[in-house]
């Protein structure tokens, strides 16, 4: 059994910090690393592609709507070719970066908003895959599983990786607890890592309203900006390790 560790970085702004990404960075195999649409500046973007690098740990592109006062957590109608532009435009930038910190970017997620919307939006889902596509059919595209964006991607010979989430609740069809609503975010550590354990051991999770849930990851998110959030992404990894799955990036 293996699994990859991913977690959101690169997301302080100027003299505004969120999260500890270089303790981070000793924990996971894959740094989903901000754009400077939803958050991170260049020099945020190119000291944590740097560190990354140096770790040995796999980037990939966190592209998002152009919120910066939301965090990319506010949906935003938008027209297919220009959500499609603008993805490219986030891709180039971070590879930009990371062709100065030694490194290159691997795969593409979506980030907030966009993640969720391409979930069921096909005409957005589309146009994020569309980007990839054009910009870099190598790139694998990171999302939640049974998703419409996973699925179109698969349909344009990309390579898909589904994902789950630590430190999220679920819904009993398989989609996250809306940010908005009771169960969204789980606190206690412990819990956590015996929840993905079972995960990536079993491919069951229990949800907010107790069903029992199938599903089936390629790698684990631990969102780096969460209160605790060395604390949690230690305690999986540990526990993760300890039932004897090996922890390894999805991207070769």
């Amino acid at each position: 059994m293996r699994i990859d560790l991913n977690s959101d970085l690169g997301e302080s702004f100027g003299r505004w910090e969120l999260g500890d990404d270089e303790a981070v960075l000793g924990l996971v195999t894959s740094a989903n690393v901000a754009c400077g649409f939803h958050a991170g500046d260049p020099s945020v973007l190119l000291r944590t592609c740097e560190q990354a690098a140096q770790r040995g740990v796999v980037v990939g592109a966190q592209v998002s709507y152009r919120d910066l006062a939301g965090f990319g957590r506010r949906f935003i109608e938008m027209d297919a070719a220009e959500l499609t532009a603008e993805v490219v435009y986030q891709i180039g930038a971070l590879q930009g970066i990371c062709a100065v910190a030694g490194t290159t970017v691997r795969y593409v997620k979506p980030h907030g908003a966009l993640y969720n919307a391409v979930v069921h939006h096909e005409s957005q889902a589309a146009a994020v895959v569309e980007a990839v596509r054009r910009y870099d059919p190598s790139l694998a595209v990171l999302g939640l599983p049974g998703s419409v964006l996973l699925g179109l991607a698969e349909e344009a010979g990309l390579q898909t990786v589904a994902e789950a989430f630590a430190d999220r609740g679920y819904t009993s069809t398989g989609t996250l607890v809306p940010r908005s609503e009771r169960g969204a975010l789980l606190h206690d550590p412990e819990e956590v890592a015996t929840r993905m354990v079972r995960l990536v051991t079993e491919g069951r999770i229990t949800a907010v309203d107790g069903t029992e849930i199938v599903v089936r990851a390629d790698s684990v998110c631990v969102h780096g900006d969460s209160p605790g959030a060395v604390e949690m992404a230690t305690a999986v990894r540990k526990a993760l390790t300890g039932a004897g799955v090996e922890i390894s990036p999805f991207a070769p």
